[in-house]
């Protein structure tokens, strides 16, 4: 449930509030906007039905929360989040472009896609040091050796950094090189990593899972912040259908849909979702226009050769196409890029 206080209502009378909720065995987290601060109440609110929360002092009403998800929740969190990733943010008045290859293969090629694709305006650079593949005899990652690569990147060019993790062996790890971590649509629910990336504090994003309904991921996304750690965006990479003309089908009204129920960011990545990499500039623009905070896609040195992934990547020449098509979609959506 979630307690709407008064617009303007004064310190004194949130604290009391919260006091009550307390009092009783629950936990509260404030959600405080310009006007009206909203407590969310996170527990088993039978606990509550002799306070007479309402009569309190400068509570508006009390709204009920059906959902299985609390935290991630609209209700509890008005106003759109905005994730701060070292000197980049990712949130409603910004558009973020992650960029790089799928897989890690050299420092030499990671620093070479670093420099192109900020040259051409993205803030992130992605790359793969673990690499959970379909086949146990594909290319696994360079492990903690590519991890020191993209330490090695921003150095050079300031890009913040992200990389999937998949064990909580590769997260004790991971944490120590890049700024966000990833955790990918097989691990979804793999809900003890879900909880350690929680523990962990540092900015994560989420991936749907391959046949993941929104609730569900919604649900995923939960076991992290319950952990503590708020710093959540949510990945919408396509999902499995009957459609075999592209990798997955991307779900683009996924991300009104999270809009509409939730207050974390929301990243598309077409480069998963088609798989053939010319599609990622039209699902690009797509995903830019239904409303998305940020692209992921891959791109690549020379794709023909790429260890992983190289149909869905983009070269240098395409990605700066591409980067400069969207400043004017990013215009239209009210974002800087």
């Amino acid at each position: 449930m979630i307690i709407v206080m008064k617009p303007a209502a004064p310190q004194a009378s949130i604290q009391h509030v919260v006091s009550m909720v307390r009092e009783a065995g629950l936990e509260t987290h404030l959600s405080e906007g310009k006007e009206v601060t909203i407590i969310g109440v996170v527990g088993d609110k039978s606990r509550l039905q002799d306070t007479n929360l309402e009569l309190a002092p400068d509570v508006e009403k009390i709204v009920p929360i059906t959902e299985s998800y609390k935290l991630s929740n609209k209700k509890f969190h008005p106003d759109p989040s905005t994730i701060q990733v070292g000197n980049t943010e990712i949130g409603p008045n910004t558009l973020t472009i992650m960029a790089g290859p799928c897989a890690i293969e050299s420092e030499k090629q990671l620093l070479s896609i670093a420099h192109a694709v900020k040259a051409a305006g993205a803030n992130f650079l992605r790359g793969g040091a673990y690499k959970p593949r379909t086949s146990p005899y594909s290319f696994q990652g360079l492990e903690e050796e590519g991890l020191l690569y993209m330490k090695h990147a921003k150095e050079e060019t300031g890009l913040s950094t992200i990389c999937e993790v998949i064990s909580r062996e590769s997260l004790a790890c991971a944490i120590k090189y890049v700024d966000m971590i990833q955790i990918g649509a097989r691990n979804m629910q793999n809900f003890q990593l879900l909880r350690e990336v929680g523990k962990a504090g540092v900015p994560v994003m989420l991936k749907r899972g391959l046949s993941a309904t929104i609730e569900e991921w919604l649900n995923a996304a939960e076991y992290i912040i319950s952990e503590g750690n708020p710093h959540v965006v949510l990945c919408e990479r396509g999902i499995r259908t009957y459609e075999t003309s592209t990798r997955n089908t991307l779900d683009i009204s996924a991300v009104p849909v999270l809009k509409s129920k939730t207050h974390l960011p929301v990243i598309v990545d077409p480069s998963h979702a088609s798989g053939v990499w010319e599609y990622v500039a039209p699902l690009s623009r797509c995903a830019v226009a239904v409303g998305a905070d940020g692209l992921m896609i891959e791109v690549h040195n020379n794709p023909e050769c790429a260890l992983s992934d190289g149909a869905q990547s983009l070269t240098f020449a395409h990605f700066s196409q591409l980067t400069q098509e969207l400043k004017a979609y990013a215009q239209l959506a009210g974002r800087n890029f």
